[in-house]
């Protein structure tokens, strides 16, 4: 095996789902190893050394949460990527808070997940730290973190992936379907509407600390986070 290939571990119970991911990452390059249960995931996670991990969150044994908690308390900063068939934001505000780099909900497209997995290892490469500063708001998106004139904004991963995308296309008008290919999925079968809801949560938490939203609705076309708030 040579040195420049990447190793990805994969913990997910579904082991069929779990050999479609390791085809798909085999295609890619990568070595992949697979683990079935929370307890084996966890011990190869400690003994291996891994690019990137994906890792379930509903596993026999231990949960996702419990194993990803005790990879990071262990001082592994490994980029991991959980995996959730469950709805809400509430899962994905404790996956990020025992150490989860990013969440994907079930069902989910082969090219998302690789699109993820590749975003989450050049951002780690680059180090610990990659800011987007646009007007008074800046994005950490190695830390997850983002202040408004200076003041931490408390954002959920869903809100967090709209903003960083807004904020990469600065001064740009992005329409409703763009930003939901973006953050949601070009599968996605949902409410259309979503992208106005977690504009609003958006606009109400940047404003709390500078009185002003830096996201303009441009009327008929989409939005627009201007650099000029």
């Amino acid at each position: 095996m040579s040195d420049s290939t990447r190793r990805v571990l994969v913990v997910e119970d579904d082991e069929s789902l779990a050999s479609a991911i390791a085809d798909l990452l085999g295609d890619e390059g990568f070595d992949v190893t697979k683990r079935f249960d929370g307890h084996s995931g966890l011990s190869a996670a400690l003994d291996g050394e891994f690019d990137v991990i994906v890792l379930d969150l509903m596993l026999p044994k231990r949960n996702g949460f419990s194993v990803c908690l005790d990879i990071r308390e262990a001082g592994i900063d490994t980029p991991l990527l959980m995996l959730t068939a469950k709805n809400g934001d509430l899962d994905e505000i404790e996956g990020l808070e025992v150490g989860a780099d990013d969440f994907l909900r079930k069902p989910f497209e082969g090219p998302i997940l690789l699109a993820r997995l590749h975003a989450l290892m050049r951002r780690h490469s680059r180090g610990q730290t990659r800011q987007i500063s646009v007007g008074s708001v800046t994005l950490d998106t190695i830390r997850r973190q983002v202040s408004s004139s200076g003041v931490e904004a408390k954002l959920t991963s869903r809100e967090f992936r709209v903003l960083e995308y807004l904020m990469e296309n600065a001064d740009r008008t992005l329409s409703k379907s763009e930003i939901l290919e973006s953050v949601w999925g070009k599968d996605f079968d949902g409410d259309p509407n979503v992208v106005e809801v977690y504009i609003g949560y958006l606009r109400r938490k940047l404003a709390a600390s500078s009185g002003a939203s830096p996201i303009r609705t441009v009327r008929g076309a989409g939005y627009v986070f201007s650099s000029g708030s």
